[in-house]
């Protein structure tokens, strides 16, 4: 059976290490000084290279070579071993899976014998986070004074967890996720290795997928090589990854910016029918955003490894987006992401995520992109209501009843102001709900019915999600009325299905001086 490629081609000196020179120079200066430690903790990321270090510390500190300068050699009987997995001195413990006190204590009591075969007994305990705090414990003391042929070293992709009295007793190395450059190089030396071709753009796609883990990229490679002297090409990468291209990318940021649900929906669904995965698609679109991001902050071009179109591209709409609404962006689409596929629609986070994020104004990519901009109206007189014609001729001037159901132009001044505090509305209220915000970034004042503002969602489930979020009117009314100084309460609508209150440009007052002339004269003819 063969090998996988991350295991085939492991590296078998230090120099071979891709991409953490910070850690393997200290190391090999500590070997050639014969300074190793007795304990190191290696924490960072997973595929980034911990277990690799730890296996060549293991052959170096057993390596036969006279000169320290080249351990490990990879040539000595104690370097092969190591390299078959058949070195007996060499203990690898899977801490998820032996997280009891009972196997720190059996690993105590078998410490203390010396070394079959080397001058070191080396222990490399992975996920060594995952230990119970009785486990831990136990190991403080052997840990802190172990034996003279003893050495530990703890890995972890969770290092917070790892309690400080250990960590006081290890020297500590950092692990760092690798360059897009980097990995790009290790594939393209890998496919020379194995006799296989790639083209340009695919090791782009394999090294962007691999988030900066070397075993992941190494992993991919491996899924996507047929045979020897194969071909690797951008569409079979696409195919088997799952991943939509860069083209389909821009064009829904574009279709979000433009507040397009119907186009930003209709690429959805051709990219998934195409084979691209939802929840890939999530992430390129969390990559994406946090690029424009990024972009738009520091005001210049970043080293993005893209063509000069699609940095043209991202520069284009960097340039007219809203930070604001590139965050939310980047928060929606991470949650869709990070959404389980079991789902019966694995779709419906990633579609979600966008009509979520759709704006409610037709600018959305200016400085309030979510704010509809208030509307200009024109000074008109207010309503009359004619009393009993029978009994008075004479039309009144009335104000609107509270009820609402008719607005003045008082009423048109509330809207207009309530319509100015929406962004320090939404900060406001982000303090007491950190989730309140996109949901209110998919909303927009309507109108005010006396004192009741009607806030109009443009889909109906945004509208029931927000009911169902606990005190979100309430959170939303009492901070709004702070801010009015005055007090107010929310209703919410579909916006579509809204229908105004009969408004002060419906009635003209003299169209109804003359209509009460009119019906005077009827009665006076009676």
């Amino acid at each position: 059976m063969s090998q996988a490629l991350y295991r085939k081609w492991r590296p078998a000196r230090f120099d071979q290490v891709v991409g953490q020179e910070h850690v393997t120079s200290t190391l090999k200066n500590a070997v050639a000084a014969g300074r190793l430690g007795h304990a190191y903790l290696f924490s960072g990321p997973r595929g980034t290279g911990k277990t690799t270090i730890a296996r060549l510390v293991a052959k170096a500190a057993n390596c036969q070579d006279e000169d320290l300068t080249q351990r490990p050699c990879d040539t000595c009987p104690p370097c092969l071993a190591v390299n078959d997995g058949r070195y007996l001195d060499l203990i690898e413990i899977d801490a998820a899976s032996n997280t009891g006190v009972d196997d720190i204590r059996d690993l105590r009591e078998k410490i203390n014998f010396a070394p079959s075969e080397g001058r070191f007994k080396v222990y490399i305990i992975d996920e060594v986070h995952m230990l119970s705090t009785a486990a831990f414990n136990a190991l403080l003391k052997t840990l802190e004074e172990p034996p003279s042929h003893a050495i530990f070293i703890l890995a972890t992709t969770e290092e917070h967890k790892v309690p400080l009295t250990i960590k006081s007793r290890c020297q500590q190395f950092s692990f760092r996720l690798l360059t897009g450059q980097e990995i790009t190089g290790r594939i393209r030396w890998l496919a020379d290795k194995e006799g296989f071709t790639l083209e340009e753009a695919a090791v782009a796609m394999i090294a962007q997928h691999a988030s900066g883990s070397i075993r992941d990229a190494e992993s991919l490679l491996d899924q996507l090589v047929a045979g020897p002297g194969d071909q690797i090409t951008l569409e079979r990468a696409r195919m088997v990854l799952g991943t939509a291209s860069n083209e389909t990318v821009s064009t829904l940021t574009d279709a979000l910016f433009a507040g397009d649900g119907p186009k930003g929906l209709s690429i959805i669904h051709e990219a998934l029918g195409t084979g691209t995965d939802a929840r890939q698609f999530s992430r390129q679109m969390v990559s994406y955003m946090r690029h424009l991001l990024l972009i738009a902050t520091a005001g210049h071009e970043l080293p993005i490894d893209l063509t000069a179109d699609q940095q043209a591209i991202m520069n284009r709409q960097a340039r007219a987006a809203n930070r604001a609404f590139l965050i939310d962006a980047v928060k929606r689409f991470n949650t869709a992401a990070h959404i389980p596929t079991g789902s019966w629609q694995p779709q419906l986070p990633l579609e979600l995520a966008f009509i979520e994020l759709l704006p409610t104004s037709p600018d959305p990519v200016s400085s309030d992109s979510r704010i509809a901009p208030p509307v200009e109206r024109q000074n008109k007189p207010n309503l009359v209501k004619a009393t009993d014609p029978i009994g008075q001729s004479e039309a009144t001037v009335s104000e609107p009843e509270e009820s609402g159901a008719v607005v003045d132009s008082t009423t048109a001044a509330l809207l207009d102001s309530i319509k100015s505090y929406w962004p320090e509305l939404r900060e406001r209220v982000a303090k007491r709900d950190s989730n309140l915000p996109a949901l209110l970034a998919s909303s927009k004042p309507l109108a005010t019915e006396g004192a009741i503002l009607v806030l109009g969602f443009d889909y109906p489930i945004l509208k029931e999600k927000f009911e169902r979020k606990k005190e979100a009117k309430e959170i939303v009314a009492a901070e709004l009325s702070e801010l009015l100084q005055s007090p107010i309460t929310v209703r919410t609508v579909v916006t579509e299905q809204y229908v105004p209150p009969v408004t002060q440009e419906s009635i003209d007052i003299d169209d109804f001086s003359a209509l009460a002339q009119e019906l005077g004269g009827v009665v006076h003819n009676q």
